[in-house]
C-alpha cells in the first residue's frame, strides 16, 4: 500500500474484513473466517490406496529409531507419510513442511486428527534425512523390489528391465557430485530401472555425476534378476538399454548359465530365459564389417535421390567378450547424410527390423517415466550436502511415483485418468478443495457437489470401501 496511497481509500480494511471492487453494484467482502478447509482433498484417496499394502510403513521400518522415545513427538512412520504426501501434492522440499504442518488433510494422511498437534517442521524432517545409513538405504532398495514383485497377482510371462540414467544438476557443495562434460554441469547421474511394459518402478539408485560403468550395472542387474527368479521361475527377462548399458559381464554370465546350469537346460532346452538388447558403440571393426552395406546405401541414394533405410545382422565378438554375439545394424542415408547405429542382442528372431524398431526402440517410453519423476515429482531436488541424504530423497520421490502409478492402474481403470500423467491427476484430483469437520462420532470431509470428476472419485472411493470389507 506504500506506493499507491490511493488504494487504501479504494480498498479500506476493517479489522479482518477487506472490501474489493463491487460486481454488478454488489460489494465484495473478503475475510479469513471460513471453516476448516484444505486444497489437498484428493490426498485422502492416494493415502487410502497406499494403506492397502502399507508401502510407506515398509519403507519407514527400514530406519532404526534410536531417539529417546518419551520425548518423541513425531514417529518416523508419520514423517514418511507427511513427506511423501507433500511430494505427491507438488511440495518438493523439506522447507514446505513449515507451511503445511497445520493442513488438516495432510494431518489425516499422516495419522493425526485435524485438531491435533502440528506435524513435523523442516528441521525435524531434515534431521531424519541426514541420519540414514547405507544399510538402511539398502533395505529401502529391497522394499522397492519387493513392492514391484507384489504388484503382480500372478507371475508375468515377460519382464523388461529398462535401464537408463539422467542428469540431476546440483549447486553448491554436494557430496559425490561431479562435473559431467556432456551436460556441462555438476550433477548426479542416478540409475533408473523400470519395467518397460507397465512403467512400474523397479529400483532408483543415485550415482555420482558420470556415466555408470558396465561392471557396476552387471552387479546390480544380476542381483535383481536372481531375486526375481526366486519368485518367478518361468518368467523371461529382457534387459534393455542404450550403449552405456552394453555389459560384457552380463552377456558372459548369461551364456555361462546356459552352458553350466542343468536346471536351465532341463527347463528351457534351447530356449533362453534372459535376453538382452542394448546399444553398441561403433568402432573400426564394426565399420569395416558394414562398409560395403553403407557404400551400397550411399550409391543408391545418389542414384535415385530416395532415402535409403535397411537393417542387417551379423555375429561379432569384441576382444574383451567371451562369446560372439548377434549385432543388428541400422543403415540410413538421406538428404541429411548417413546414420549408422548398432545394437547387440541374443534374440534369435529372424526379423532384424522388428527387433530394432519394435523391441529396442520401445525403450523410448522410459523417457516419459523419467519425465514424470523429474518434472512432475521434482525428484531432481538434491538439496542435501550428504550423498546418503540425497539418495533418501530420491527414494521418497520414487515412492510417490510408485503410489501414483498404482492409484492410476488400480483405481482409475476404465476412466479418462487411467493413462493420465501424474501432473493431470494432481491437478484434477489431488488439488481439490474440501471442507473438514471433526464431529463427536466421525470426521466428515466434504468434496464440492459439482466436482468435474465426481464420478471418478465416487468409483475410486467405493473401490477402497470394497477392499476394507474384503479385508
Amino acid at each position: 500500500m506504500g506506493k499507491n496511497s490511493k488504494n487504501s481509500d479504494i480498498f479500506p480494511a476493517l479489522g479482518d474484513i477487506f472490501f474489493l471492487s463491487s460486481v454488478n453494484n454488489k460489494p465484495v467482502e473478503i475475510s479469513f473466517t471460513a471453516p476448516d478447509l484444505s486444497s489437498q482433498g484428493g490426498l485422502m484417496l492416494l493415502n487410502e490406496y497406499e494403506q492397502r499394502n502399507g508401502f510407506i510403513a515398509k519403507l519407514s521400518d527400514c530406519v532404526a529409531d534410536t531417539r529417546y522415545q518419551p520425548f518423541v513427538q513425531h514417529s518416523y512412520y508419520e514423517m514418511f507419510r507427511q513427506r511423501i504426501c507433500q511430494i505427491a501434492a507438488g511440495y518438493k522440499d523439506a522447507d514446505d513442511s513449515d507451511l503445511l504442518r497445520n493442513d488438516s488433510i495432510l494431518k489425516l494422511c499422516s495419522g493425526r486428527l485435524p485438531d491435533a498437534q502440528a506435524l513435523s517442521s523442516q528441521p525435524t524432517i531434515t534431521r531424519l534425512e541426514n541420519k540414514l545409513t547405507d544399510r538402511e538405504l539398502y533395505k529401502m532398495g529391497e522394499v522397492f523390489l519387493d513392492e514391484f514383485i507384489a504388484s503382480y497377482k500372478k507371475p508375468p510371462k515377460v519382464i523388461i528391465l529398462d535401464c537408463d540414467d539422467s542428469n540431476f544438476n546440483t549447486y553448491g557443495d554436494r557430496q559425490g557430485t561431479l562435473f559431467n562434460d556432456y551436460y556441462g554441469e555438476y550433477c548426479y547421474m542416478p540409475l533408473f530401472i523400470f519395467e518397460g511394459q507397465s512403467g512400474k518402478m523397479i529400483l532408483p539408485l543415485l550415482r555420482p555425476g558420470r556415466r555408470n560403468k558396465s561392471v557396476n550395472i552387471y552387479k546390480i542387474l544380476r542381483r535383481i534378476i536372481n531375486r526375481l527368479r526366486k519368485v518367478w521361475k518361468d518368467t523371461e527377462f529382457i534387459v534393455r538399454g542404450d550403449a552405456h548399458f552394453c555389459c560384457r559381464e552380463l552377456m558372459d554370465w548369461n551364456e555361462d548359465q546356459m552352458i553350466a546350469s542343468p536346471e536351465f537346460i532341463e527347463w528351457a532346452c534351447n530356449q533362453r530365459s534372459i535376453y538382452f538388447m542394448t546399444g553398441l558403440t561403433g568402432n573400426k571393426a564394426l565399420s569395416a564389417r558394414t562398409r560395403d552395406w553403407v557404400d551400397m546405401a550411399e550409391e543408391s541414394f545418389k542414384r535415385t535421390g530416395q532415402p535409403v533405410r535397411f537393417f542387417k545382422t551379423f555375429m561379432y565378438q569384441a576382444a574383451s567378450w567371451k562369446y560372439a554375439q548377434r549385432v543388428i545394424v541400422k543403415i540410413e542415408v538421406n538428404e541429411k547424410g548417413k546414420n549408422v547405429r548398432y545394437i547387440v542382442t541374443n534374440f534369435k528372431h529372424n526379423n532384424s527390423r522388428f527387433l530394432y524398431e519394435e523391441v529396442y526402440c520401445g525403450r523410448g517410453q522410459m523417457e516419459l517415466y523419467i519425465k514424470e519423476l523429474k518434472t512432475y515429482l521434482n525428484a531432481d531436488t538434491m538439496s542435501c550436502n550428504k550423498f546418503e541424504a540425497n539418495q533418501f530423497r530420491l527414494f521418497l520421490h520414487a515412492a510417490a511415483y510408485v503410489i501414483y502409478l498404482g492409484l492410476k492402474q488400480n483405481m482409475f481403470t476404465g476412466t479418462d485418468l487411467q493413462t493420465a500423467s501424474i501432473q493431470t491427476i494432481r491437478e484434477k484430483i489431488i488439488l481439490t478443495a474440501v471442507h473438514i469437520r471433526v464431529l463427536k462420532t466421525k470426521i466428515k470431509i466434504e468434496f464440492p457437489e459439482h466436482h468435474p470428476y465426481r464420478g471418478v472419485l465416487e468409483k475410486a472411493f467405493a473401490g477402497c470401501a470394497g477392499w476394507r470389507e474384503a479385508a
